[in-house]
């Protein structure tokens, strides 16, 4: 099942556009994989004021260009592609991101997984990982971000059953890849094309597979890249509203409370930044529920 993009806007009026795959209509989540934004590529300012995240993690992988991160937990750092950050908000955290020069060329994904209940309050921390492991064969070159993938396993601390690999593929690469079939996974191509058993995919649309596929046949004529995510479906009900992830209306609005009052005990503060931020939006004037799942 092919899933379509959807054009979003990010970072305020002067926003950058990305194109957002997860949550979908009827499917909020892979595994605990709950949002997959792509920006670029093209020549952007990526200017993101400091904002908050409660109860999940940020997952930002560059392609193309360099990107500043800082947070409220002390973190100052750039990052590069073939380098991962891994941000756990926890309780809360707050951060900012900043593309390096004028506008530059951009191109990269930024996911976010849910945090189970056990791990949704935990303190926040930041992780930068710039040697990640590498499965090379047959034409393919797989770089394991998170979880693990034939035996490659990456350092990256998630906090449920998970797979997150960027699959480069030379032209005339043909392959097929093992999955574990209690997983459910997706994938999206990020440049060139592959057939997924058999059937085309291009840039663009993210590609559900259910529980139960065991492998995964790729083949590309010309070369591609892909990302390829996976997980246990998630059993916990979650309430995802802005930048939050609760369990339920109360959670958010208390989220969104403590960071409209400026509640340094819960969020931080992001340095170099001044007072600038942005501003949490109004609530729906609706009780926020759970998103259900509906198999595609």
């Amino acid at each position: 099942m092919l899933l379509e993009p959807r054009d979003v806007p990010l970072g305020g009026l002067r926003a950058m556009h990305v194109r957002r795959t997860l949550p979908q209509r009827g499917l909020p989540m892979v595994g605990a994989w709950c949002f997959l934004d792509e920006f670029g590529p093209a020549d952007v300012d990526m200017r993101v004021l400091p904002h908050p995240h409660t109860g999940l993690q940020t997952v930002t992988w560059p392609l193309v260009g360099e990107i500043h991160h800082r947070d409220s937990v002390g973190s100052d750092v750039v990052v590069r592609p073939g380098q991962l950050n891994l941000m756990t908000a926890g309780r809360g955290v707050a951060h900012s991101e900043m593309s390096l020069g004028d506008g530059p060329l951009l191109h990269g994904v930024q996911l976010w997984v849910a945090l189970p209940a056990g791990a949704a309050d935990i303190e926040p921390r930041f992780e930068q990982h710039t040697e990640l492991p590498v499965v090379a064969r047959d034409g393919l070159r797989a770089t394991v971000l998170v979880g693990e993938l034939e035996g490659a396993r990456s350092a990256a601390q998630v906090h449920s059953p998970l797979l997150g690999a960027e699959l480069a593929l030379e032209a005339g690469t043909s392959i097929t890849l093992p999955l574990r079939p209690e997983f459910e996974h997706a994938l999206l191509v990020l440049d060139g094309a592959v057939e997924v058993g058999g059937a085309p995919q291009q840039p663009g649309p993210l590609r559900y597979l259910a529980p139960g596929s065991e492998r995964l046949s790729l083949r590309s004529v010309h070369g591609a890249r892909a990302l390829l995510i996976g997980g246990e479906p998630f059993a916990e009900d979650l309430v995802m509203w802005w930048n939050f992830l609760g369990r339920s209306h109360a959670d958010i609005l208390q989220a969104r409370e403590d960071w409209e009052h400026h509640r340094e005990e819960r969020f931080g503060v992001v340095a170099g930044h001044g007072d600038a931020r942005i501003p949490a939006p109004e609530l729906p004037n609706v009780r926020l529920t759970p998103r259900r799942r509906r198999r595609p």
